[in-house]
């Protein structure tokens, strides 16, 4: 297993297959990433349902995350980025504890990467592109904004029918379209997006750094494993390895 610099473990929806392509693309040598599907039923790849669908991950989260802890990785992500926007950071917060109490690992969210990414960045004003309706997006913008940053204008890719299916030229015209040039990033929300494999290209583009759901959590998590190696081709945040300094406040597997 190539797993001898870091483990990483992602909760991730039970049909999406989009986190498992893009965190093997990511991953540096000699790191292993893992992958426990959480619990949920109804229409996937869709908004239909959604609330019902994000309370049931929460409802089994628990017995989700002990098997995927057996594996002892150095970091477990919910990566599922609209139920941050559900639970709000306070909500967010408290499961957070919740969880590294149970298994005695850290415990981070793709929401929560992104708010740190653009902290550390020194980011205060950024742009958003979803693929979410406009009251998901809405609420995507307000969570956003909770976290301190300021939402100069958030957009909703239209006519989605299945976030996993969407190809690269409309994720791609989604950021342009997003971005204002007063901001200093964009944000892609939605782990689901394919989005990897247009960062860098949009960033050459709009000379400010993207940062997607997927590429802020593998970088949230390799910060938090001790991994810092720059990861090329994806965009400023995973190159630049001075930007993978851990708080020293963050708790430490018991691995």
């Amino acid at each position: 297993m190539n797993d001898w610099r870091a483990r990483i473990g992602f909760l991730i929806p039970p049909t999406n297959p989009t986190v498992e392509k893009e965190m093997f693309e990511l991953a540096p040598e000699g790191v292993s990433v893992h992958f426990a599907r959480m619990v949920a039923k109804g229409p996937v790849g869709t908004l239909d349902n959604l609330h019902q669908r994000a309370a049931s991950h929460l409802e089994h989260l628990g017995e989700t995350i002990e098997m995927l802890a057996s594996v002892e990785p150095d970091v477990i992500v919910l990566a599922h980025t609209a139920t941050s926007y559900i639970l709000g950071p306070k909500g967010e917060r408290e499961l957070t504890a919740r969880m590294e109490k149970l298994t005695g690992i850290p415990f981070i969210s793709a929401l929560g990467s992104a708010v740190k990414a653009f902290e550390v960045l020194g980011i205060k004003k950024i742009s958003m592109g979803t693929a979410y309706d406009q009251a998901l997006t809405q609420k995507g913008k307000s969570t956003l904004e909770a976290h301190g940053l300021h939402v100069l204008h958030a957009e909703c890719l239209p006519n989605v029918r299945c976030i996993f299916d969407e190809p690269e030229k409309r994720v791609y015209s989604l950021a342009k379209s997003a971005n204002r040039a007063q901001s200093q990033a964009v944000f892609l929300s939605g782990v689901g997006l394919p989005t990897i494999g247009l960062l860098e290209a949009l960033e050459d583009d709009l000379n400010k750094p993207v940062i997607s759901s997927c590429s802020a959590m593998m970088w949230n998590a390799l910060r938090v494993a001790g991994v810092g190696s720059p990861v090329f081709g994806f965009g400023g945040l995973l190159e630049d390895t001075k930007l993978r300094h851990l708080d020293k406040s963050k708790p430490k597997s018991k691995k």
